[in-house]
């Protein structure tokens, strides 16, 4: 909903607000915020409030950092969790250098470089994630443990589901935000859990993922427990992904249906596909952005570990769910929800539109699951295996021109940074694995 500065001074005092969060994200899509009073909200309002930018990890040099934070109207929203004395909203900030120009560390305006892009070709972008998450029992000191809150699997109720009672809490509360939620459900792995929403236009798409991610840790803390999306956190068990459905339309058409097509799936939607695929290597770097991301894309899982697409093969990278005529999306099934939402939709929508305006043409749709066949099958049907680990997506995200563009030299320059210096650091950690397997053996 479109506000304006009155409907919102209005509604912070019908509504008791003492506090506005003023939000933005770093490089690496940490939520941060600068909390106002209900008084100091005007000045806010007319995006004066400073921020340090050398405080933030790849914002700014000390002798350069003042940056000032300019909130998006449409994003006020009041906090449903907090007391309902003294009430706390929030509004999500594009974040602007001293003379007004945008900031090059923004990565909200990121995204917004690529909708400005699709919409001169009159082109509207959909996201519709599908988030999961894991629930862990916290110690008397409230730090996580690796007990979970149940023994349940896929779409298991109550007794065996402990955490339907958080999922219900998380379902009401982003109604309450305005989110509209399809489903939410028990997921593969113990202590495991889903809710997808409802698809939007790609900016508020990446606005409600960050509040999602902040109503499911608030409300599972508040239930003595630890949401975490970690992508891997336990071995041998399901991972925790974010699959993204992305549509695109044009005067109300979703471009991606033809009737006249097979299966309905139009030039654009394989075109957008194609890009997709072509440029997935650095599209990881981004949308799995942490070393542990790589330990959930492996055989055995139904994650993705090879470029392939198919109509219902949930193996696949890329999947044409099932749906009516005129309602195809494409489905991306290798994201977690660990990255930065506006930089991951940014890279993804700028390599399908590259796919769709360079005319790319998909391969051939594959049933089978890309991990049953031989290297040399795989060779012959043009399947790669995605990065195997977080150097090697960095190194394929850095040869990329189209996706560091899309970044900008800012981001790229210290997300591949910051990225290779957690790479480092893993590269010299030794693992309880390690010293189980070669102590005594060697």
């Amino acid at each position: 909903m479109r506000y304006t500065k009155e409907e919102i001074l209005r509604i912070v005092e019908e509504e008791d607000v003492s506090f506005v969060r003023l939000q933005f994200v770093d490089v690496f899509g940490k939520l941060k915020n600068v909390a106002v009073t209900a008084a100091e909200l005007p000045r806010a309002l007319a995006g004066e409030v400073m921020i340090d930018g050398s405080s933030i990890d790849g914002f700014a040099a000390a002798s350069d950092s003042d940056r000032y934070l300019v909130p998006d109207l449409s994003t006020f929203a009041v906090y449903p969790w907090r007391p309902s004395r003294g009430k706390v909203a929030r509004l999500m900030c594009d974040i602007c250098q001293g003379d007004g120009a945008p900031f090059g560390g923004d990565s909200r305006q990121v995204l917004q470089r690529v909708c400005d892009r699709a919409a001169a070709q009159g082109i509207t972008m959909q996201v519709g994630p599908e988030c999961e998450f894991f629930l862990f029992h916290t110690d008397e000191e409230g730090r996580p443990t690796m007990n979970t809150t149940d023994q349940a699997g896929y779409f298991d109720i109550y007794p065996l589901d402990q955490g339907e009672n958080v999922r219900r809490e998380v379902v009401l509360a982003l109604e309450t935000l305005g989110f509209q939620v399809e489903c939410s459900h028990h997921e593969n792995a113990p202590g495991q859990h889903e809710i997808d929403f409802k698809y939007a236009p790609a900016m508020e798409a990446a606005d409600n993922i960050l509040t999602f991610q902040l109503a499911v840790k608030t409300l599972a803390q508040r239930n003595g427990l630890h949401a975490t999306f970690m992508p891997k956190p336990m071995a041998g068990r399901a991972g925790s992904g974010m699959h993204l459905n992305f549509t695109l339309h044009r005067d109300g058409k979703n471009l991606f249906y033809d009737g006249a097509a097979e299966q309905g799936l139009s030039k654009e939607a394989r075109g957008f596909i194609a890009g997709v695929m072509a440029h997935i290597g650095g599209i990881t770097a981004v949308t799995n952005p942490l070393v542990n991301s790589y330990k959930r894309l492996v055989p055995g899982f139904e994650a993705p570990c090879f470029t392939s697409w198919s109509f219902g093969n949930r193996t696949a990278l890329m999947r044409i769910p099932m749906a009516k005529p005129g309602q195809i999306r494409v489905e991306l099934r290798s994201p977690d929800c660990c990255g930065n939402p506006y930089l991951a939709l940014a890279v993804c929508l700028a390599a399908g539109l590259d796919g769709i305006e360079r005319g790319l043409e998909a391969p051939p749709e594959l049933k089978a699951d890309p991990a049953s066949l031989t290297p040399e099958e795989r060779a012959a049907l043009g399947v790669r295996p995605l990065p195997g680990n977080l150097q090697e997506a960095l190194c394929a995200l850095e040869q990329d021109e189209l996706l560091l563009d899309v970044l900008g030299e800012h981001i790229a320059e210290a997300y591949l940074s910051g990225k290779r210096r957690e790479w480092e650091d893993y590269r010299g950690q030794v693992s309880e694995w390690e010293r189980r397997r070669y102590m005594v053996a060697y």
